[in-house]
This record gives C-alpha cells, structure tokens and sequence, in this order.
C-alpha cells in the first residue's frame, strides 16, 4: 500500500492542483444574516460544487461542526459523504493528546469518519504523534509554524538545540520512518518556511494563511514546493468569496489554482 505522501504527490501530480479548499462554515461569515444548520449545509455543498474539479484536497474545520454537537458530527459524515472519495480528505482537528486517548481520536478520524491526514499538536511530544502514523497511508501533518498572530509567544522561544519551531521539524523528520508526517507552516511567515524546507528538506508542508489571513502565494509556492510537496490550504477566501453565489465561489479558486499553477511552473 502507498504511504501518505507517496499518495499526496501522485494526486497533486495527477490533478495538476495544490489547491486544498478549508471548510470553514461559520454563522459569523454570513453578516446581516441569521443561518441555521440546514442553511450552512448548502452553503458547503454549493462550495464543494464550485471547487470539485479544482481542488485536489479537502480540509473540513472540526470546531465548525462541533459546535452543533451530535447534529454537527451528522453534517460532517454528510460532507464527506457528499465530497466521496476522489480527494484527500485532511481532518482539520489538531489533536494533541497521549496515550490510549490519541489511539481513540485516531481510530474516530481515520477508522470512522475515513480521513485520510489529520492535523496534530506536537506540544505533548512524540507520544502525541505516534497513533496518527502507525499506519503509512495515513498521515499527521505537524503543527510546526502556524499563521496565527501570537504564534511566535511559542513557537519562537530559543531552546538548547535551537527555536522550538526547528526542533518540531526535526523532529517530524526523525518520525517519518513510515513516510506519514507532513508539516503545518503558515503562509504569513515566508521566511520560516524557507528555513523549515531546508530542516525538512521531502516533508510535504500544508500551508495555510492565504487570502483573508493575508499570506504569500508566491513565495509560498517557491520555498514549500521545492523537494517536498505544498498544500495550498484556502479557505474563507474561497467559501466566502464574492457575493456567494457558485458562481463566484469557482472565479475565485480558479483564480487561486492559476496562481499556484503558475508558481509551480516558475519555481
């Protein structure tokens, strides 16, 4: 069986897309507006409709859903159902904990819900990453550095062996026995993401922070898809574009996934 990242390249390769679209469904992205669930849920299916012939990869947000309790997790198995299996399907749910409860959440997103990757929180250590890639093609992309403002009040401070952001890519490279780990790196910190290619030289890196958070396109696609693959995550600037309708939802990631064509050509 292919391992996860094996998998991920042939896909990008076979679709031509970095494209990853964020599923970011919120009542609050609706302003002067008063959703409700079943509101939201064809709003997401209009966003899968728009973007399924340009997305390779599909990062549903588990707050967004989990905020309407056990009706949420319904709607959840209801968009991966909807979206199927032609795509990679990353569960955006930052897990971080150890021991008996990590091997629970990675049997609930892998076993039950069918994700292909998860995002996980280094912060308990290797004991927090060990049950998401047991299994090769399954996959953990690492938060490593993120695009949030305050990132830096963590991920910067100086250790014995370096910032503690190299020591999470270091690390996620000595992990990587079964060619599983990606990185987690955002768009917001170009610079990081050149230094972190060089420490995780065939890590695949998702890289989010584009659009709304005001990240680099360009040299995200120079510094994060040399060796290793990037992952253009999307998400309210595609799910939110324009004045919402299908229509404009597709302009805009087209326009994205040209971009990323066209840096991917140059770079």
């Amino acid at each position: 069986m292919k391992s996860f990242n094996s998998h991920l390249e042939e896909r990008i390769l076979e679709k031509n897309s970095h494209l990853c679209v964020g599923l970011d469904i919120a009542v609050e992205s609706f302003p002067g507006a008063d959703p409700d669930l079943d509101f939201l849920k064809a709003h997401a299916k209009k966003v899968i409709d728009a973007t399924r012939e340009l997305a390779v990869a599909y990062k549903p947000n588990f707050g967004f859903f989990e905020r309407w309790g056990s009706k949420g997790f319904e709607w959840l198995e209801e968009t991966l159902d909807y979206i199927g299996n032609e795509h990679i399907l990353v569960a955006d749910a930052k897990r971080g904990d150890i021991g008996n409860t990590a091997k629970q959440y990675a049997k609930s997103v892998f076993d039950y819900f069918g994700f292909d990757a998860v995002t996980v929180n280094p912060y308990m250590g290797s004991d927090a990453i060990h049950p998401f890639i047991s299994r090769p093609e399954k996959g953990a992309f690492i938060l490593c550095r993120t695009s949030n403002p305050s990132a830096g009040e963590l991920q910067d401070q100086e250790t014995l062996s370096g910032l503690l952001y190299e020591n999470v890519a270091q690390c996620a490279v000595r992990l990587n026995g079964n060619d599983n780990i990606g990185l987690v790196v955002g768009a917001t910190v170009p610079q990081e993401i050149q230094h972190i290619r060089e420490l995780a030289p065939d890590l695949p890196f998702l890289l989010p922070g584009i659009g709304a958070q005001g990240g680099d396109l360009e040299k995200s696609m120079r510094y994060g898809n040399s060796n290793g693959v990037a992952l253009i995550n999307i998400s309210r600037g595609i799910c939110f574009a324009g004045d919402l309708s299908e229509n404009a939802i597709r302009k805009a990631a087209e326009n994205y996934l040209n971009q990323i064509r066209k840096f991917s050509n140059e770079f």
